[in-house]
């Protein structure tokens, strides 16, 4: 196999967004020759019964999972798996489909490791994300299905967007995510607010048994996200999935105007707001961190803050496909070092 090394400079003289659909296209071959990946599977994804725990009715066999924004359409989840991860999120999907904001609107900030990205919720709809998941649901590692408003539903008819995507998904994905902060449609974190929240909570665990998770933005006051987290559970909220990009651009030198950043900038702010959520929610609810987590040692400081699981999305671009199995071997390592028998008893250790 050639190193990613080798081939990331040449990948990095591509525009973000090509060289994206580039590993996109790689991973959906796995999808008409699946024989293909099972090399890449064997050699990537780690099972060992430290990492494995039960949730959502599903067994997690790593902890480790790809993020929103990556597989938007539900392409690539037979590839995924064999990256290594423990479970994938597509999405966003949206009701109708949409082109998204206009390019360019991925951006690499290379020092920093660092992506920025303003791709305003590009999918090809419902419809053809519900059809492709009819024909491989229910999967081998467990799928999260990540779900948004359009960009031209106005925020009084946002709700309903939000049922319609439940009602036609909710059988085909072992839990939901609301997105309500991304910071690429216009006013959609303007729906972080107890008034949204308690209706759509309301109407959405009446239309389905799966768990529905709350996905929040990092750029808000500590005591405001430990607020609206603690009040999306009292409502139905299954587990808060903290957090989505940044509008922080003083954490680069040479930032766009437009889009949130991801990878290593984030890590401290994002670790910062998902800590003082765990503080409170800690044993009430499912917790899941995301935002420039890189290393075994960023995974475990999440998982014993309160994460029974983590996400990773821009390390990919910066690290390569190596990355999951280290991490998940880097964890077995943590976990056994700190006299643990299994992941459950590492969570929340340091609460």
């Amino acid at each position: 196999m050639i190193a990613y090394d080798s081939i990331k400079p040449w990948l990095f003289k591509l525009e973000p967004e090509t060289a994206h659909h580039l590993a996109a296209y790689f991973l959906q071959f796995a999808n008409v020759c699946p024989t293909a990946f099972n090399y890449w599977t064997k050699k990537h994804f780690i099972t060992d019964p430290v990492l494995e725990q039960e949730l959502f009715g599903r067994t997690f066999l790593n902890p480790v999972g790809l993020g929103a924004g990556f597989d938007k359409n539900a392409t690539m989840i037979r590839g995924i798996q064999a990256m290594g991860f423990g479970y994938t999120e597509i999405g966003t999907v949206t009701p109708k489909p949409q082109p998204g904001n206009p390019k360019p609107r991925m951006f690499r900030h290379i020092e920093e490791k660092t992506l920025q990205n303003a791709m305003g919720f590009n999918n090809e709809g419902l419809l053809r994300v519900q059809e492709r998941l009819e024909k491989i649901y229910p999967f081998s590692t467990p799928i999260g299905v990540n779900i948004g408003k359009n960009k031209t539903t106005s925020e009084a008819d946002a709700i309903s967007d939000y049922t319609t995507l439940i009602k036609a998904l909710h059988e085909l994905g072992d839990y939901i995510v609301i997105n309500i902060s991304s910071p690429n449609t216009p006013g959609l974190r303007d729906l972080q607010n107890e008034t949204f929240i308690t209706q759509l909570f309301q109407e959405a665990k009446a239309l389905t048994d799966k768990p529905i998770l709350l996905k929040i933005a990092p750029d808000m006051e500590a005591q405001q996200a430990v607020d609206l987290t603690s009040m999306a559970v009292e409502k139905g909220a299954d587990g808060i999935i903290a957090t989505n990009t940044t509008i922080d651009y003083s954490l680069v030198k040479n930032p766009k105007d437009i889009g949130g950043l991801s990878g290593a900038i984030l890590s401290d702010k994002s670790f910062a707001l998902f800590d003082a959520i765990a503080k409170e929610l800690y044993g009430k609810t499912t917790l899941v961190s995301v935002g420039g987590i890189s290393t075994a040692e960023d995974a475990y400081c999440r998982i014993k803050a309160g994460a029974s699981l983590v996400q990773v999305y821009s390390a990919l671009v910066f690290e390569g496909p190596e990355l999951i199995k280290d991490i998940n071997n880097g964890l077995i390592g943590l976990i056994k070092a700190d006299g643990y028998d299994s992941i459950t008893q590492a969570i929340g250790s340091a609460r």
